[in-house]
Parts: structure tokens; C-alpha cells; sequence
């Protein structure tokens, strides 16, 4: 076999080969291939990347690269940085890159170095997002953001960059199911609380976010009292004591529009 191949087969008994490179003491698999001279030149690409310094994660071109454009930035960042990375990143001083792609990068701070070391990120229609345990996680949940909100309305990027996830560059407005911040002409500031059955009701708007998560707990738990089955997410507020919550829970007011609704909706799903 050529240097950095190794034979193996399927189940179906088809023949494959896997490409492998030891570099710094670690043994490194580079992926498999249909045909021997790809995976050999998979293998020759990495070790031309350990030897040559002077080539950069922007110097890959699909159309003359064999090797996987993770693997490229896995082995650029060995050769730069002395750590392997099983996930494309590369590490700066305080943050790192995370590639999806040559063109698409994101930037994270050092502190999730763990996590996305061992959870790769995919992206589907926009969508970023692991799997952990089995499930679909946005990546957006690390950082407080709900899966309904929307850019620009319930978050938005300090420096204009949506790429950039550092914690200092996110600002979360509305981390609270249900409660959106509404900002007048006058610059006074209220929180609307909406809840969704078959549509949106409007629950009241109210002076602290406080309230207005309280409100819209307290309108899932008046929906479910009156037969709605739905799966609703409600609001852990830390901000408030067990006995400032229950105060609050009661005095808070309600929509009477939605209360009637409940009272007399024929459809609970």
C-alpha cells in the first residue's frame, strides 16, 4: 500500500481505503477515500501542511485539494498551535475560529473552547445548531437566546457581526418567553406579553420585564386550567424570590379579551 494508506471494507464487503497521518506522536485519521492514490494523496497533503508554515487556511481551494477542508484546518491549527482539534478550529490568543466553511467563520471566546471541541456545529436553511445527546441544539441557547427569537428585535450583534459570538457581542433584550420590549418616541420603555394558541393574544403590557414574564407564565398556567394541552415553555426568573414571585403572580393582570377567549374557545389543542 502507498504511504498513509490502510485497506478496509465495508459491510457489504466493498473495499474502501482510510487515509492516516502521525503527526507530533498523535496518530490522526484524515478520512477515507474509494480510491488508494486519493487517500495517499489526502495523506501527502496533510504532510506538506506540517512542513510548509507558510500556508494559511485561506490558501484551501476545493478544486485542487484532496484532503477535507476540516482536516485542512484541523492540521494547520496542530502545525500553528500544538493542540489537535477533532472540529475545524483554530485557535487565536483569547478566541478562537470556528469554520464551517472557507468563507463562513465564527468567531467564539476561549471559554467554549470545551464544548465545541467535542460538538461539531451544522447548519441547515440558516439554522446553526449541534447535537447533543441525540437532540438539536441552537447554538443561540448557549448564550440565553430562545429558539422564536428574532435578530434585531429580541437580540442583536454589538459590532454588526453575526458571525461573532463572543459574549460581549451579543446583547439579549427579551430573554423571556412570551415578552418583547417596546421602546416609545418619548424613549419610555415597556414589555408587551404575547401568548400563541391559535394565534397571538395579547396578555398586557407591563413596566418591568419582570412582570411581563410572570404574566405570561401566569396566562399558561389560566390556558391549561381551561383544557389547552399545548407544550408551553414557561419563565425561570432569578431575578426574583420565591415570595416576590408568588406576590406577583397574583397582583399581576390580565388580558379580560384573553380570559373570555379561554372561557369560551371550542378548539384546545
Amino acid at each position: 500500500m502507498l504511504p498513509g494508506v490502510y485497506l478496509a471494507k465495508k459491510k457489504n464487503g466493498n473495499i474502501y481505503y482510510r487515509s492516516s497521518i502521525t503527526y507530533k506522536n498523535k496518530h490522526i485519521s484524515l478520512g477515507s477515500y474509494t480510491r488508494e492514490i486519493d487517500a495517499h494523496s489526502a495523506y501527502a497533503e496533510a504532510h506538506y501542511l506540517t512542513t510548509h508554515p507558510n500556508i494559511s487556511i485561506s490558501d484551501y481551494r476545493k478544486e485542487n485539494t484532496i484532503l477535507y477542508f476540516e482536516k485542512w484546518v484541523c492540521m494547520i491549527n496542530f502545525r500553528d498551535n500544538g493542540l489537535y482539534i477533532k472540529t475545524p478550529i483554530y485557535l487565536k490568543q483569547h478566541f478562537f475560529y470556528y469554520y464551517l466553511s472557507p468563507k463562513k467563520i465564527l468567531t467564539f471566546e476561549i471559554d467554549d473552547l470545551f464544548y465545541f471541541s467535542s460538538h461539531k456545529i451544522m447548519q441547515r436553511n440558516g439554522y446553526l445548531f449541534v447535537s447533543d445527546y441525540g437532540m438539536q441544539i441552537n447554538i443561540l441557547s448557549r448564550f440565553g437566546i430562545k429558539n422564536y427569537a428574532v435578530p434585531g428585535i429580541d437580540y442583536y450583534y454589538l459590532n454588526g457581526d453575526e458571525n461573532d459570538f463572543r459574549y460581549n457581542n451579543i446583547i439579549v433584550v427579551n430573554p423571556y418567553y412570551g415578552v418583547r420590549k417596546i421602546e416609545k418616541e418619548n424613549d419610555n420603555v415597556y414589555f408587551q406579553t404575547k401568548i400563541h394558541l391559535n394565534g397571538d393574544f395579547l396578555i398586557g403590557n407591563y413596566n418591568t420585564i419582570e412582570e411581563a414574564a410572570v404574566a405570561y407564565n401566569k396566562a399558561v398556567d389560566l390556558a391549561k386550567k381551561n383544557g389547552w394541552n399545548k407544550n408551553f415553555e414557561t419563565n425561570y426568573i432569578l431575578s426574583l424570590t420565591a415570595k416576590d414571585y408568588a406576590n406577583t403572580y397574583m397582583k399581576i393582570n390580565i388580558s379580560k379579551k384573553f380570559l373570555e377567549y379561554l372561557k369560551n374557545s371550542p378548539s384546545k389543542i
